[in-house]
């Protein structure tokens, strides 16, 4: 199936698919004699399994090092990482990830304590030339 075709079955569009063949997530596609880029299913799987993961919070960075095991996730069933072990699966990526969620939790957590701080005091606790 042509771009446009695999873009729609997969959830997104044909600049989204050109975009993670070029940061590395998808493989190049096969190419017919006129030269435009042919997609199959593993194709259109890959690219759900992608849009998947980035939906949880994870980075196209994120995927970039481990790409060659998205293979594995499109898989139906799909293959647990912890079913294939190694020093490239995604659980280091997803531990880092999480890291970096909670401190943003924490950060916008505590921003929010200031605010309600501030509206609980109506603004008094301000430093002047703020």
């Amino acid at each position: 199936m042509r771009i446009g075709d695999a873009a729609a079955a997969a959830g997104t569009t044909p600049r989204a698919l050109r975009f993670y063949e070029q940061r590395g997530l998808l493989p190049p596609p096969a190419r017919s004699a006129s030269g435009q880029r042919e997609y199959g299913p593993a194709e259109v799987a890959r690219v759900r399994v992608i849009r998947q993961l980035l939906a949880m919070g994870l980075t196209v960075e994120d995927l970039a090092g481990r790409a060659h095991r998205l293979d594995l996730l499109a898989q139906d069933p799909p293959v647990r990482c912890s079913e294939t072990p190694g020093p490239d699966t995604f659980a280091p990526v997803v531990h880092a990830r999480l890291a970096t969620l909670d401190a943003e939790i924490a950060r916008l957590t505590a921003l929010r304590g200031r605010l309600a701080h501030h509206i609980a005091t109506g603004g008094s606790d301000v430093p002047a030339g703020r």
